[in-house]
């Protein structure tokens, strides 16, 4: 079941929302060649620490054979497409870093991800993370626009098939509150039976995942992290949007983005 959230429900996780946002604010302004993703980490796990806020993805397993995940982010480099397990390796230039961060405030759960250029990329590279950027302003354009999710996912998947990409379908969105993980189901394609409608309360996370080649991706030795099967380039990009009466608020996002300052009373 869907559960919608009160106006003051939706102001309570734009507090988890903000400190996702200045956790990614971190990691942008300090990736730099040489430093390692377990130091990327690092930074979010001090802040995190000083504010005495609940990383959501530390402890995680999937399942019972799994290993819980060791860190507060997720970091996945080039062909790697999401859960990435934070280490000793060293970014280079060229390289690109997807960073998912998850966090619990007073009890609500916010959820965003970004994938980041290292140094100079290459132009196949940045239009990637161009286009999937341009995927999820394009769904959040149209939380205002459209009355059901399969149409903004329609036209997500259109996007970057039009820009001679390939949308990862082995993994979605999902709705978001107390739990990080809840209903609905949040297809990043047009998928017949994941529909559900688009109304004031609603909050999702948000999170095309796009790869260059092949859609397809395989899990890595670790139990984690998932690469694509191809090893071409993927890139992730995620925010915790709610539905309010006047339009998609995104909780994870400064006030001057999307513009959330419209919304700043509600």
């Amino acid at each position: 079941m869907i559960e919608l959230k009160s106006k003051r429900e939706i102001r309570l996780m734009r507090r988890a929302g903000l400190h996702v946002h200045h956790a990614h604010r971190l990691i942008a302004e300090n990736l730099r060649p040489g430093m390692t993703t377990r130091e990327a980490n690092a930074l979010v796990e001090t802040y995190f620490h000083q504010k005495n806020i609940e990383g959501m993805f530390k402890g995680v397993q999937l399942h019972s054979r799994q290993r819980p995940f060791p860190a507060v982010t997720c970091m996945s480099v080039n062909e790697e497409v999401v859960h990435g397990i934070p280490g000793d390796r060293v970014l280079e230039e060229g390289d690109i870093l997807s960073v998912d961060i998850g966090s619990r405030v007073s009890g609500w759960c916010g959820d965003s991800a970004m994938t980041y250029p290292i140094g100079k990329i290459s132009l196949v590279k940045r239009k990637l993370l161009d286009v999937t950027k341009g995927t999820l302003d394009l769904a959040i354009r149209l939380l205002s626009e459209k009355t059901h999710w399969n149409d903004v996912a329609k036209e997500m998947e259109i996007f970057v098939e039009d820009n001679g990409f390939s949308v990862v379908d082995a993994f979605v969105g999902h709705g978001i509150g107390r739990e990080m993980h809840m209903e609905p189901q949040v297809a990043n394609y047009y998928c017949r039976g994941a529909d559900f409608r688009i109304q004031p309360g609603l909050v999702i996370a948000i999170e095309p995942m796009v790869n260059v080649g092949t859609h397809k991706v395989r899990e890595g030795s670790d139990g984690w992290v998932q690469v694509t099967a191809d090893k071409e380039p993927s890139a992730h990009f995620e925010h915790t949007v709610a539905i309010t009466e006047d339009g998609p608020y995104v909780l994870t996002a400064a006030d001057d983005e999307y513009q959330n300052a419209h919304f700043l009373k509600y």
